[in-house]
């Protein structure tokens, strides 16, 4: 064979296997876009941590928290089409413990329950004191606690001005002048001597040595400040009378709850040396001030007490009933997340997705809260691991969510910028934008947060349109929900000929 048949052997051969090697390849590659086809699989794009969307990896295995890496599929809307939503799968969802409960209406209470002490009450408790110094020649109560009738003698007083008082009196009336009788009764009275004891010394004629002094009600004899043959004087508290028939209680409420609170309220009181009996009763008076050390508000409560068990300092326990509110959208009150400025829960909408809510809360009363605004009867919240979404809502910048359904959108914003700086698997970015009528904002350097998917492809010096979403929350974020490298503009170097 000559040498041009060989070379032309060889190129011929070459071609062949090219050509076979072509054909062999674009069949493999027909047949696998086929088998993709009717498989009818999405294509997975990356795999992501279920509670932080910033790591990604490229193969299935664990999260740095130990849970399984979800997939993210080709077109899914996990990607990133609505960034007012956070997506988990229903195994995550099993392993943090979410649990769901409705809004729904419902009667609350405002039960308060507390504490306070017996005491005796001061409408119907009376002094006893003398109006002229003197002597106790006789006492007839010996002893605090001892019961005594209105009209029982209480001790025999006496007092040398009280006799001389009487000595004038009868002169008085010896002579007869009226002017003078009357004078001299009214120093009598002013000194303590009742209207029928007057009578008794101007009919029998003698002044009386000693005075007898009654009780001027019934009750308890509950202090005895003086004993027999003490020297007493006009100032000095002899002895005080309570009549418990009916006593106080002495209790404190709370400052957040003392609003609660309303006179003629009924009251439930427990004595602990009596388990098993109730005492009904009604709040009488609500004291106008605040104890400032321990933030609660005294108030007076009124019980009857007919066969004298009730007896002052006793310790009791107390349950105020409030006035019910009817018909409240309620929630449980675990599924309340509080910050300084708000309070919010996440709003379960179903197929794994859930979204922040804005609410204001009313009353709260055995474990359920008022929802004053915020929510729909019959929307789904999260009870359980709602501060775990909450995180991840706001690692993803998620909307929260202002208003029921029907409220109107947040403000979007377009512009022109530079990138000054940018880290781009945190999704953080620095932009260096033009004037934005929309927000009132000046040309300025800023910086924003979006998604790391949207940073890729990206670098410092790039001029970039941007799509700007500002959030409904308490802090005035603004996101990023679109961004677009744009051409950098060429110089014509040469001219044209």
């Amino acid at each position: 064979m000559t040498k041009s048949n060989l070379i032309l052997a060889a190129v011929l051969l070459g071609t062949g296997l090219a050509g076979g090697y072509a054909i062999a390849k674009l069949t493999t590659s027909s047949t696998n876009t086929a088998t993709m086809d009717s498989s009818g699989e999405k294509e997975i794009l990356y795999w992501k941590a279920p509670m932080d969307p910033n790591f990604r990896s490229d193969n299935p295995g664990k999260s740095p928290m130990g849970m399984d890496l979800v997939p993210v599929y080709a077109g899914d809307d996990d990607g990133g089409n609505e960034d007012n939503l956070v997506r988990i799968n229903a195994s995550v969802q099993n392993n943090i413990g979410v649990r769901i409960a409705k809004a729904e209406r419902a009667t609350l209470y405002r039960n308060i329950d507390t504490v306070g002490f017996v005491r005796a009450d001061d409408d119907k408790t009376a002094i006893v004191d003398v109006r002229t110094e003197g002597w106790i020649e006789k006492l007839f109560v010996k002893s605090p606690g001892e019961t005594v009738r209105k009209g029982q003698a209480l001790f025999d007083l006496y007092s040398r001005p009280l006799v001389s008082a009487q000595e004038e009196y009868l002169q008085a009336v010896r002579i007869g002048k009226a002017s003078l009788i009357r004078a001299a009764k009214s120093r009598l009275s002013a000194l303590g001597m009742s209207n029928a004891q007057v009578a008794r010394i101007k009919k029998s004629g003698k002044s009386r040595r000693l005075i007898r002094v009654f009780a001027p009600q019934d009750g308890v004899i509950t202090m005895l400040g003086a004993g027999e043959g003490a020297f007493v004087k006009p100032g000095r508290q002899i002895m005080m009378l309570a009549d418990l028939s009916s006593v106080w209680v002495q209790a404190e409420v709370f400052e957040s709850q003392a609003n609660w609170v309303k006179s003629g309220q009924k009251v439930d009181m427990r004595l602990e040396a009596m388990p098993g009996r109730i005492w009904q009763g009604e709040v009488d008076y609500i004291y106008p001030t605040v104890n400032a050390g321990a933030r609660t508000v005294q108030v007076r409560l009124r019980f009857d007490n007919p066969d004298g068990v009730l007896k002052p300092d006793m310790y009791a326990k107390i349950s105020m009933k409030t006035e019910p509110h009817t018909g409240v959208l309620a929630i449980d009150r675990e599924a309340l997340i509080r910050t300084g400025k708000s309070t919010r829960v996440i709003l379960a909408l179903g197929d794994g997705q859930f979204q922040p809510a804005k609410v204001t809360v009313g009353m709260e009363s055995e474990g359920r809260v008022e929802i004053l605004e915020g929510l729909l009867d019959g929307e789904d919240v999260v009870v359980s691991s709602q501060f775990l979404i909450d995180s991840e809502a706001s690692l993803r910048g998620t909307t929260l969510r202002m208003s029921p359904p029907d409220a109107t959108a947040v403000t979007e914003a377009e512009t022109m910028g530079v990138i000054e700086s940018m880290m781009e698997n945190h999704g953080m970015i620095t932009i260096e934008h033009q004037p934005i009528e929309a927000f009132g904002w000046p040309a300025m350097s800023m910086d924003f947060v979006t998604e790391p998917e949207n940073l890729k492809g990206l670098a410092v010096g790039d001029t970039v349109h941007v799509r700007l979403r500002e959030q409904a929350n308490d802090n005035g974020d603004f996101v990023i929900t679109a961004i677009k490298k744009m051409p950098a503009k060429t110089e014509n170097k040469g001219k044209s000929q």
